[in-house]
C-alpha cells in the first residue's frame, strides 16, 4: 500500500510540482539562474567573508550541501541509472536546471522572513514565510510537523543504516558498534548547537566533496575519448531514441525526476532551514548563493557519478542490484578493489554531515513549535537513539513512508512559494537593480518593504550598511579611479 501511495505521489503528484512550478518561476524570473550565472561565482567567493558571533553565507552554504551531497549523489544516481538507463541523467539536469529557480526564491524568501534568535543567530524557513507571509499559522504548523517526521526521524535512522552496513560490506565492522560510534561523535556536535554543526559542516563537506570530484573526474579522464559519445546516448535515451532503452523512457522520466528532486532537494522546503541562518546584506545573495549548491550538487556531483557508472564497464541494462553497489563495482571496475572502500568511506562522510542537517531541520522545525528546552533535550536523545536502532533495522518501510511525507512537505512549500511569489520578484527586482546601478553587493533596506512583516532585529531600515555599499565606477576613466 505504501508503495502504490509513493509511486502516485512521487511518480506523478511530485513531477508536475517540481518541474511545472520550476518552470513557471523560471520563465517569470526570465530565467534567473541563467542570468546570475556567473554572478554566482561572485558572490560565492564574497561569502567567504562572515561577521563575528555570526554564520556566514559560506557556512550556510556548507551546511546546505551537507545535505543536499548525501546518499543520493552516490546510492541515488544509481538507482536512477539501473531503473532508468542513462536518460535519467538527463532528466535529473533538467529537474536540477528548474530546481535552481525554485532554489533562489524559497532561500530567498526564507531569508526575507527570518527572525533573530536573540544571540546574533538566526532562524527561518517555509514555517517562517508561511506564518509571517501568508498569515497561515495552521499550514506552518503542518509543515514544521511533516518536516521533522520526515528529516528528523525518518531520514536519519535510513541513513545510520546506509553508512554502518556499508563500512560492514567494506571492512567488516560491526553495525551495532559503529551506531553507537556514530551516535557519540553526533552527540557532541549536537552540544554545540547550530555554530558547531556548521563548523564541521565547513570543514568535513569540502573535503569529501573534492575528494570524490578528484577520485570520479579521474575516472572520466581514463575515459575521454568515450564521453562525447555517452553524452549522445544520455540524450537519445532520454527521449526513447536508443534502441537499448526505448522501452525505459517512462522510467528515465519518472528516476531522473525523482531521484534529482531527492539529490538537490531544491523545492522541498528543507534547504531554506539552514539558508536562512546566515547573516547577508540581502535576501537574493543568499538565493543565488543556495541556486549554486542546486549547481554543485546535480550537475557537477551526480554527473561524476553517473559518468563513472556509464564509463566504467561495470554496468549493462536490467543490471540488478542497489545504487551503493554499482557505484562501488563501477569504480572498482577502473581504479581496482580499493575503490569500493573509497566509495564506503565517501559515504560515510556524505551520510555523517546528512544526518547534522536533517537533525538542524528536526531541531528548527521543534524550536518553531516549542521553545521547551525540555523538549529539545528530548529531541535529542530521541535521535541518537534512532541512530543506534537505525543501524540494526532494515528501515526500507520507513523510507517508504519517508518518501511519501517528503512529497506532502514540498506539496505545502510549493504551494506557498507560489503564494509568496510575488513577494520573491519584488525583492528579485530590488536586488537586480542595485546591480545594474553598479552596486557590488546589493543592500536590503526594509523601509522599502514596510507592507511585510519584517523582524527589524534581522533587517532594520536604513541600514548603516547601505552607506558602505561598494558601487562600480561607470564613466570614469580607468587613470581617475
Amino acid at each position: 500500500m505504501l508503495e502504490v501511495i509513493n509511486d502516485f505521489l512521487s511518480g506523478k503528484v511530485l513531477i508536475v510540482l517540481i518541474v511545472g512550478l520550476g518552470s513557471y518561476f523560471t520563465i517569470r524570473s526570465r530565467f534567473v539562474q541563467l542570468r546570475h550565472f556567473f554572478h554566482m561565482f561572485a558572490v560565492f567567493r564574497d561569502s567567504l567573508k562572515g561577521s563575528a558571533g555570526q554564520l556566514s553565507s559560506f557556512q550556510a552554504l556548507m551546511l546546505s550541501l551537507a545535505g543536499r551531497v548525501g546518499a543520493g549523489n552516490i546510492a541515488g544516481v544509481g538507482i536512477a541509472v539501473t531503473l532508468g538507463g542513462p536518460g535519467a541523467v538527463f532528466w535529473m539536469w533538467v529537474t536540477a536546471l528548474v530546481g535552481m529557480s525554485s532554489s533562489f526564491f524559497e532561500c530567498t524568501l526564507a531569508q526575507v522572513y527570518k527572525r533573530a534568535d536573540g544571540d546574533g543567530l538566526y532562524r527561518g524557513g517555509p514555517a517562517y514565510y508561511i506564518q509571517h507571509g501568508l498569515k497561515l499559522k495552521g499550514m506552518a504548523v503542518v509543515f514544521s510537523i511533516l518536516l521533522l517526521v520526515t528529516y528528523g526521524f525518518a531520514f536519519i535512522g535510513l541513513q545510520s543504516y546506509t553508512v554502518t552496513h556499508s563500512l560492514q560490506n567494506a571492512f567488516a565492522f560491526d553495525p551495532q558498534h559503529t551506531g553507537i560510534v556514530l551516535a557519540v561523535l553526533l552527540a557532541i556536535t549536537f552540544i554545540g548547537g547550530i555554530k558547531r554543526i556548521a563548523s564541521v559542516s565547513d570543514l568535513l563537506v569540502p573535503v569529501k566533496t573534492l575528494a570524490y570530484i578528484a577520485v570520479t573526474l579521474y575516472v572520466i579522464g581514463t575515459q575521454i575519448e568515450h564521453v562525447p559519445a555517452m553524452l549522445v546516448t544520455i540524450f537519445k535515451s532520454a527521449f526513447g531514441l536508443d534502441p537499448a532503452f526505448g522501452g525505459l523512457l517512462g522510467s528515465a522520466i519518472v528516476m531522473g525526476v525523482k531521484r534529482g528532486v531527492f539529490a538537490n532537494e531544491a523545492g522541498l522546503g528543507s534547504a531554506p532551514n539552514v539558508a536562512a541562518v546566515a547573516a547577508v546584506k540581502h535576501p537574493g545573495a543568499q538565493g543565488v548563493v543556495q541556486a549554486f549548491s542546486v549547481f554543485l550538487d546535480t550537475f557537477v556531483i551526480c554527473t561524476c557519478t553517473a559518468l563513472l557508472i556509464l564509463l566504467s564497464g561495470f554496468y549493462t541494462p536490467g543490471f540488478e542490484g542497489d545504487g551503493i553497489v554499482l557505484t562501488q563495482n563501477s569504480l572498482a571496475a577502473v581504479v581496482g578493489d580499493w575503490g569500493r572502500m573509497f566509495v564506503s568511506v565517501a559515504l560515510s562522510l556524505f551520510v555523517f554531515t546528512c544526518i547534522l542537517y536533517n537533525y538542524y531541520l528536526g531541531e528548527n522545525s521543534l524550536q518553531f513549535l516549542t521553545r521547551n528546552r525540555a523538549a529539545l533535550m528530548t529531541f535529542r536523545g530521541l535521535v541518537l537513539a534512532l541512530v543506534v536502532w537505525g543501524s540494526m533495522q532494515d528501515l526500507s518501510t520507513v523510507f517508504a513512508f519517508a518518501d511519501i511525507t517528503m512529497t506532502c512537505l514540498a506539496f505545502v512549500n510549493l504551494v506557498a512559494l507560489a503564494m509568496l511569489f510575488k513577494v520573491g520578484m519584488r525583492v528579485m527586482r530590488d536586488y537586480d537593480g542595485q546591480r545594474r546601478a553598479g552596486v557590488k553587493q546589493p543592500v536590503f533596506d526594509s523601509s522599502k518593504f514596510t507592507d511585510l512583516d519584517l523582524d527589524l532585529k534581522a533587517w532594520p531600515t536604513s541600514p548603516q550598511a547601505a552607506g558602505k555599499t561598494e558601487v562600480e565606477p561607470q564613466g570614469v576613466p580607468a587613470a581617475q579611479r
